[in-house]
């Protein structure tokens, strides 16, 4: 077996899409998934599942109906499942999502920021 890590910044650096993750590895039913994102989302929720933002590099905010949350590089943040959101960046931010395999990065909502599932990079 060829034991070697994966490296956030070269899996980076191989795509510039913005809100379309993508897969870097799996544990268990869990893909972990590195994402840019820049502007505003959409609203939605995910109904089965929490998710988690891993800010690697800038910062990000997340709006909920009754408030915000600014998570910088180093840190993350746990939304919990059923409560709608809205991610959003000022500038460029690069983050990590931990997720069951097959979440829908937009939820239940259709958008045209709906991204392709499973894309591995």
């Amino acid at each position: 077996m060829h034991y070697q890590p994966i490296t956030l910044n070269e899996k980076l650096s191989k795509f510039n899409d913005h809100w379309s993750p993508k897969v870097i590895g799996e544990m268990n039913d869990y893909q972990f998934k590195l994402v840019k994102i820049v502007g505003d989302f959409v609203w939605h929720e995910h109904q089965d599942t929490d998710e988690v933002f891993i800010v690697i590099e800038g910062e990000m905010f997340i709006d909920f109906r009754d408030g915000q949350v600014k998570i910088s590089q180093g840190e993350m943040f746990i939304v919990p499942r059923g409560v709608e959101h809205k991610p959003f960046a000022e500038k460029e931010c690069h983050i990590m999502l931990v997720e069951p395999r097959g979440v829908v990065n937009t939820g239940g909502t259709e958008s045209e920021l709906t991204a392709t599932n499973d894309i591995w990079i």
